[in-house]
């Protein structure tokens, strides 16, 4: 997705999706879109849209769940990102988020995950409404902060 703007914005699909920062220690966990994705090989934090009926938390808990086997619990919004195409508007929440299992890893959608630390960010492609997030979560990730510093939000969905 680029930048990109269009003689008829109202035509577009405009979709509000969430991503997930699952922090460990001093480092989070970044995922690489897959070959059946749009945008493939490119790498996000992971997560998708927001049903009518979901919160964003109840979202990011569901699509971890689905697209990682993780059950994940929702902390502190970091930031937003944006990015348009012609056909497509995103806008992006990322929130910090802590995995509570781990072990059960495993990809459906993505072709691979890495953990990175706050200075590695910047070192691979990303989806374009990651790209205004990667100076809130490296910084956050320097300070050493808690998913669950500020008004965090139980959002889990048992597997």
């Amino acid at each position: 997705m680029t930048a990109g703007k269009d003689s008829n914005p109202s035509a577009r699909k405009h979709l509000r999706v969430v991503g997930a920062a699952i922090v460990s220690g001093n480092q989070c966990l970044i995922a690489q879109r897959g070959p059946d994705m749009s945008l493939s090989g490119l790498w996000e934090f992971p997560g998708g849209k927001i049903e009518a009926i979901e919160t964003p938390e109840q979202a990011l808990a569901r699509e971890i769940r689905e697209e990682l086997n993780l059950v994940i619990r929702v902390g502190d919004l970091l930031g937003t990102g944006h990015a348009e195409d012609h056909e497509t508007v995103v806008q992006l929440e990322v929130y910090a988020c802590e995995a509570r299992n781990l072990a059960s890893l495993a990809l459906s959608e993505h072709a691979q995950t890495q953990w990175v630390g706050p200075d590695q960010l910047n070192g691979f492609e990303w989806a374009p409404a990651d790209v205004p997030v990667l100076e809130a979560v490296s910084h956050y990730l320097k300070m050493g902060n808690s998913p669950h510093s500020g008004r965090a939000a139980e959002a889990s969905l048992q597997p």
